[in-house]
């Protein structure tokens, strides 16, 4: 069977992924909106009078950086203390299917409510790390 060391590291890897894929997505949608004359590149300055569509992903990409933050932080100190157990890789895996699932609700919808259920799921998953971390801080 492998091990949960190194299997922790695929949801960390998988969540890296969709962050450079938005940052594809987004770059080509800004690419695409100014040869359509539909705003010149100066209004991504500062994120003002971006279509929607852009602001969304925009948004999307900015949250990549928050919660994700603190899962990569508890993945990389239960790896190096050696203390990753399968809980940890289905909290890691199910943090990620949130990520995914929240990203697609927030660019491609504008159902805040829907968002909002499904970062449930995002928190749950980070929780779970956080507290098996927490455990390991108490010496459990």
């Amino acid at each position: 069977m492998s091990d949960p060391r190194h299997l922790v590291l695929w949801p960390v890897l998988a969540q890296i992924g969709l962050t450079f894929g938005l940052y594809v997505w987004l770059s080509a949608m800004r690419l695409l909106a100014v040869r359509r004359g539909e705003v010149e590149f100066g209004c991504f300055e500062f994120g003002r009078d971006e279509p929607a569509p852009i602001a969304r992903i925009t948004r999307n990409l900015s949250n990549q950086f928050e919660l994700p933050v603190i899962v990569f932080a508890c993945v990389a100190l239960l790896v190096a203390l050696d203390r990753v157990t399968w809980v940890d890789v289905a909290a890691a895996w199910l943090f990620f299917a949130g990520r995914v699932i929240h990203t697609a609700v927030q660019t491609l919808t504008d159902d805040v409510r829907l968002r909002g259920r499904v970062f449930v799921i995002n928190v749950l998953g980070c929780a779970i790390l956080v507290a098996h971390l927490c455990l390991v801080a108490l010496g459990h």
